[in-house]
């Protein structure tokens, strides 16, 4: 019997919002993250052969980074406080290329997000802190990242700005500051 519970996300194929089942008692909760099976019958077989954790405060912004040549799945989520996660689709000959889904996901709420190759990604801290854990397809290559500004207008991302804070107010590494916007990505593929 399954463990998880799968959505996919509006009108963009590929991405796809995980509920696993927690198993809650007095001592607490017990709940299965990853079931290659389970993943494999809701049509995500994929291998994944590297994890990677991030800790971050309220208003930090990663993203949106994609890797050019060596693509990878990734299947994300926050096992402390909240972030609202993004993928902007960027697969050539797309019908939604250039649309963005977003999903708050929590360590209280469990979701998981599973973003495919051709996507790009990104996050955002809603919570005074934020572990936030993924799996990825492929192994990173430095030489191999791009990216796209959070805020480009043409993609339009609604980002929650947390309470108390102004877009001014969020927290980017120097890099996610100089990335291209939409149109310079599709002029680089």
């Amino acid at each position: 019997m399954s463990q998880i519970t799968v959505q996919d996300c509006g009108d963009i194929a590929g991405l796809k919002v995980i509920e696993p089942t927690v198993h809650r008692d007095a001592r607490g909760y017990f709940v299965e993250t990853y079931n290659a099976n389970d993943f494999a019958e809701a049509g995500i077989d994929v291998t994944f052969v590297q994890d990677n954790q991030s800790s971050s405060v309220k208003g930090v912004l990663r993203g949106l980074h994609f890797q050019k040549e060596y693509a990878q799945d990734k299947l994300v989520r926050a096992i402390r406080g909240e972030v609202f996660d993004v993928a902007v689709d960027l697969r050539e000959g797309s019908a939604t290329y250039g649309k963005w889904f977003g999903v708050v996901l929590s360590e209280d709420n469990g979701k998981q997000f599973f973003i495919p190759k051709g996507f790009a990604h990104g996050f955002l801290v809603l919570s005074d802190r934020a572990e936030f854990c993924y799996k990825c397809s492929d192994f990173y290559h430095p030489g191999d990242e791009g990216g796209i500004l959070w805020n480009d207008p043409a993609i339009g991302i609604k980002w929650p700005i947390p309470e108390g804070m102004t877009e001014k107010d969020l927290i980017l590494s120097e890099k996610d500051t100089r990335w291209g916007t939409l149109a310079d990505v599709g002029r680089t593929r």
